[in-house]
């Protein structure tokens, strides 16, 4: 049962941008962690970005290194993927995710606790 809800994935052209939000609507309970993976079609899901606020720790998949930006809104208590300079292989289902256990690190989708429904991104050449 996904707990996350993710928003703003759509259909836009190469070299353009789109900004995912990831809301976590357990209040009061807040994760100190959350991260964003993709998974395209016929792909195991792989990590794109993590956060971890008490730390200020973050990571990026090389793929998208200097085009997609992870930030956390305190206000609205969200997370957003900034997605810039979109290539066609950055098509994919978008997941948020929250409640870093580990063992294993931010990368691997194990470590994870909590996930949304998705948010579909497509890009056109």
């Amino acid at each position: 049962r996904a707990q996350l809800v993710e928003s703003g994935g759509g259909s836009v052209s190469a070299g353009g941008s789109l900004t995912l939000s990831c809301e976590d609507p357990r209040q009061p309970y807040r994760s100190d962690c959350k991260a964003w993976f993709r998974q395209a079609p016929g792909k195991e899901r792989e990590a794109v970005a993590s956060l971890c606020t008490r730390d200020g720790r973050i990571n990026y998949a090389d793929s998208v290194k200097g085009r997609f930006i992870i930030s956390q809104d305190y206000a609205k208590d969200t997370v957003a993927l900034q997605m810039n300079s979109l290539k066609p292989e950055d098509s994919a289902m978008y997941y948020c995710a929250a409640d870093f256990r580990g063992p294993y690190g931010p990368e691997d989708k194990k470590s994870w606790g909590a996930w949304g429904q998705g948010t579909l991104v497509t890009v056109s050449t």
